[in-house]
């Protein structure tokens, strides 16, 4: 949720994300597939596991990637209205005591 406070250029490191997921993915699957034929089942199964990580986090980065603007505030989106705290009530009770 943007406050308006950020920075104008501030930006989503989201693209990078994925090329970092992608890259997880080549090592993460060679690594399956080399383990498996090495004869190291436990290795190749918690590759398999990182696989199945790596797979949702990069479902999730293009998730938010096709969101587009509205996840990812460009300069030309204005920021949004901060969160006002309602005024107390006469005669209500006070805060912190």
């Amino acid at each position: 949720m943007r406050t308006g406070s950020e920075p104008v250029t501030a930006r989503s490191a989201l693209r990078m994300r994925f090329w970092l997921t992608v890259w997880g993915l080549l090592w993460t699957s060679a690594g399956t597939v080399a383990f498996a034929l090495s004869d190291h089942p436990g290795w190749a199964a918690l590759c398999g596991a990182l696989l199945l990580i790596v797979l949702v986090d990069m479902a999730v980065v293009l998730h938010h990637i096709h969101q587009g603007p509205h996840y990812q505030p460009g300069p030309d989106i204005p920021p949004y209205e901060p969160v006002r705290s309602r005024p107390r009530p006469p005669g209500g009770p006070r805060p912190g005591g």
